[in-house]
């Protein structure tokens, strides 16, 4: 438990705009918010933040926190992620997953890292399975993964990409169905999230999963949804239906936002993620691997900058796509806000966006750019 701590003159995003006030943390929640804020506690820590905006800590939920890669040989395996590479990139929750390599690669290991993460300070869940459809689980059954597992929100699975097993839609209608009833009976999402390829089928498939159903579309959670311009469309199309989709932040970012306001998208079913940690391949036209570059966490941050500058949504709505949404619609227990009750999970930042202060669960992890909390084994 660390000391409590009081946030003095921050001009709040809740994500919704409060304005200049005051926030006392307590236990590692907050405890109010109120303005001229005056506590006398024992061991009581002040943080004169002089007008700076503070906003809810980034949710990553697309996150190879254990490792990931291996297209073009076992030597593109990329290594699991140490706490400070978080810190620097504002994030306080991640949700890491598996992706292309459903064979050499473990979930009791990807489980072990989301432990060992909450440890260090990083409040942490995870997927089950794979791009592969029969994927890997550690039960032996997705639904037991989901309902059994105290970090198993969801599952995941490829589509519309060469890598992917293309799935039937008899398939993805079984493993949605199965996600959404382990979701209800322990009080989880039951989320799939689904990894987004450039294929034609785009995300048709996960329609026709759920037509004539009662599932809905928000059941899914696909990613990538800016890897191409068809995509894109797609996406929009899909979000106005009343689905969610997820961006993974990078310089098409403030494009992306830009068409969803212009289509008068609802952007609470908006999201960004990092794809941070994971595996960049290249092909060429012909579908050969051609290099390999990694994802990087700090692009969320990035993208909240590049978005506020570009001025097509408002600071709020774009503060939610990192943090709030993400949060709400994974079923996230006190993540996501800056109001009474929920966890001291929160950034401050200077007038550029550049992160300045980090705290998690009320522990300061950066102090005026320093960071302070390592990992482990960092130095």
């Amino acid at each position: 438990m660390h000391n409590p701590l009081l946030l003095k003159n921050i001009d709040l995003y809740a994500p919704e705009h409060v304005g200049l006030t005051d926030l006392l943390i307590l236990g590692g929640a907050i405890a109010a918010v109120e303005k001229g804020l005056d506590v006398k506690i024992p061991g009581l820590e002040t943080i004169d933040a002089g007008g700076l905006i503070a906003a809810p800590g980034i949710v990553d939920h697309h996150n190879h926190f254990g490792g990931a890669g291996g297209e073009g040989a076992f030597n593109f395996r990329t290594p699991p992620a140490q706490l400070s590479t978080f810190v620097k990139a504002g994030i306080t929750t991640a949700v890491g997953l598996l992706g292309t390599d459903g064979f050499s690669r473990s979930l009791t290991e990807l489980l072990a890292k989301a432990r060992a993460l909450d440890i260090e300070g990083l409040s942490t869940w995870m997927y089950t399975g794979s791009y592969q459809l029969p994927g890997p689980t550690i039960t032996g059954k997705v639904g037991h993964d989901i309902a059994w597992i105290d970090k198993v929100i969801g599952c995941k699975i490829a589509l519309s990409d060469h890598r992917s097993s293309h799935p039937a839609v008899e398939t993805i209608r079984a493993l949605v169905s199965e996600a959404r009833v382990a979701g209800m009976l322990s009080g989880k999402a039951g989320v799939v999230c689904v990894h987004m390829g450039s294929e034609a089928s785009g995300l048709e498939p996960l329609r026709e999963a759920v037509k004539g159903t009662g599932v809905p579309l928000s059941q899914f959670m696909p990613t990538h949804t800016t890897r191409c311009p068809e995509l894109l469309d797609d996406a929009v199309a899909w979000v106005k239906a009343g689905g969610v989709a997820d961006i993974t932040a990078d310089e098409k970012t403030p494009g992306a936002v830009a068409r969803y306001v212009a289509e008068r998208a609802d952007l609470s079913h908006v999201c960004f993620s990092s794809d941070g940690n994971g595996s960049m391949p290249r092909f060429d036209a012909a579908g050969n691997f051609a290099g390999m570059g990694v994802g990087d966490p700090a692009s969320i941050l990035q993208a909240i900058g590049d978005c506020a500058r570009a001025g097509d949504a408002p600071l709020e709505k774009i503060f939610a796509f990192a943090g709030a949404n993400p949060a709400a619609w994974l079923k996230l227990p006190g993540k996501g806000r800056l109001e009474k009750g929920f966890d001291a999970d929160l950034m401050i930042l200077d007038k550029d966006y550049r992160l300045r202060t980090l705290i998690g669960r009320g522990r300061v992890m950066m102090r005026d750019g320093e960071v302070l909390a390592k990992g482990t084994f960092e130095a």
